[in-house]
């Protein structure tokens, strides 16, 4: 519609003219909405051209789009307020128009009942991880745990977007029937091995070891002697607490601080395989997310990548914050978890890999995308990047204490 510009006179006054001028065109455009809003009423006009008598016809706003979400986190964890970023920031882009309520874990279903809730439209949406779900399809595991052929999880996103990976995320929610719409985001740096009575110096210490891990993580540590145990981010410390588990794995620095695991425990091994390129997910009601408006659709698309960016930005300023101060404030001792141990992952990993390929065409179709992938973008990653550890022990690390004579 063309711009037109009502101009005033010198003492403030509308000019007639362009008030006239404005208002003609106006009711044209008021004629023209109506004739296509309105079919009917410009049909009922005889020959002749007079209107027959017909009702006002009244337009109104639907108003905002309302959603109920659950995340699979307790509330204070920084992974719910990841959950709620991700809702603001589609609140903010679409001006209002759609909005999330984001409840934390349990208020509805419990974190692993997530995505049957929202496959069956108990709830309209999610925020979790793929590996939740590995009891459904033990290929929806390869979005998390495991080494991602050394990959870190930015590089698996590329792989999800790029790669072929979102293809395949959606072929495996087909086959198992879960009426979803599935969106990944959120890189997550590599995790601890986890929390422990004492230090682990070699991979015979998981022999008999109760340990709570989750996804393909379940049949690594299986694999390395430990009895497993799956359970929710809510209930690792209180198991720990209790005695229930010798051992346990979360995720980070502010989550695991958050969650009290230096309350039960001052030893964290650093660096493990078992998931080392995590992600987050973001889930909807299928149904729910195919009705909504093309607008919206696009919105929550870029939302994904914009809040996809800002959880990492804000995760380095938190993690390192609460990686220091659970040093100097609560006495926690970080150790390197040993590379004979690393290696010894790789090689339980490898045999379920194999074990789960041989009967699951899913799983083995799924690998070796992922494979391929990293095969190429590693080693390009390794060959371009710059070694970060000589400049970090060139800038900070204490030099060596100089012996007496």
């Amino acid at each position: 519609m063309k711009k037109i510009e009502i101009r005033k006179t010198t003492h403030g006054q509308v000019d007639v003219a362009a008030r006239r001028k404005f208002l003609s065109g106006a009711a044209a455009a008021t004629a023209g909405v109506a004739a296509i809003a309105f079919p009917m009423m410009a049909a009922a006009q005889d020959k002749k051209g007079d209107a027959k008598a017909a009702a006002p016809a009244v337009v109104s706003s639907a108003g905002p789009i309302s959603l109920r979400w659950q995340s699979t986190w307790p509330s204070k964890d920084i992974f719910h307020e990841f959950a709620l970023d991700f809702a603001k920031k589609v609140s903010d882009i679409s001006g209002g128009e759609l909005r999330i309520e984001v409840l934390a874990s349990g208020a509805v279903v419990p974190a692993f009942g997530l995505l049957d809730a929202v496959s069956k439209g108990t709830l309209d949406g999610g925020h979790g991880v793929v590996a939740y779900h590995y009891g459904k399809q033990a290929a929806l595991a390869l979005w998390g745990s495991g080494p991602a052929y050394g990959m870190d999880a930015n590089m698996v996103l590329g792989w999800h977007k790029y790669g072929g990976g979102k293809e395949l995320l959606s072929k495996i929610y087909s086959s198992i029937g879960a009426n979803v719409v599935s969106f990944l985001y959120g890189p997550m740096p590599t995790q601890p091995l986890g929390w422990y009575k004492k230090p682990i110096t070699k991979a015979e210490d998981f022999k008999g070891l109760k340990f709570r891990t989750v996804g393909l993580s379940i049949d690594v540590f299986t694999g390395m002697g430990a009895a497993v145990n799956a359970l929710p981010g809510g209930e690792i410390v209180p198991a720990l607490d209790r005695g229930l588990l010798d051992g346990a794995e979360f995720n980070n620095a502010s989550s695991d601080r958050v969650l009290g695991f230096p309350d039960v425990s001052k030893v964290c091994m650093l660096q493990s395989f078992h998931q080392s390129a995590e992600q987050f997910e973001v889930l909807f009601n299928k149904t729910k997310f195919d009705a909504l408006p093309a607008k919206l659709k696009v919105i929550i698309e870029n939302a994904v990548e914009a809040a996809s960016a800002d959880m990492s930005w804000k995760a380095y300023d938190r993690y390192s914050r609460d990686y220091d101060e659970m040093q100097q404030k609560q006495n926690v001792k970080f150790y390197k978890t040993p590379d004979a141990l690393l290696q010894r992952q790789l090689v339980v990993y490898d045999q379920t890999v194999a074990k789960k390929s041989a009967d699951n065409p899913l799983f083995k179709e799924v690998d070796a995308s992922m494979r391929a992938f990293g095969g190429r973008v590693v080693r390009w990653d390794l060959d371009t990047n710059v070694n970060r550890r000589m400049a970090y022990n060139h800038y900070f690390a204490k030099p060596a204490a100089k012996k007496k004579a």
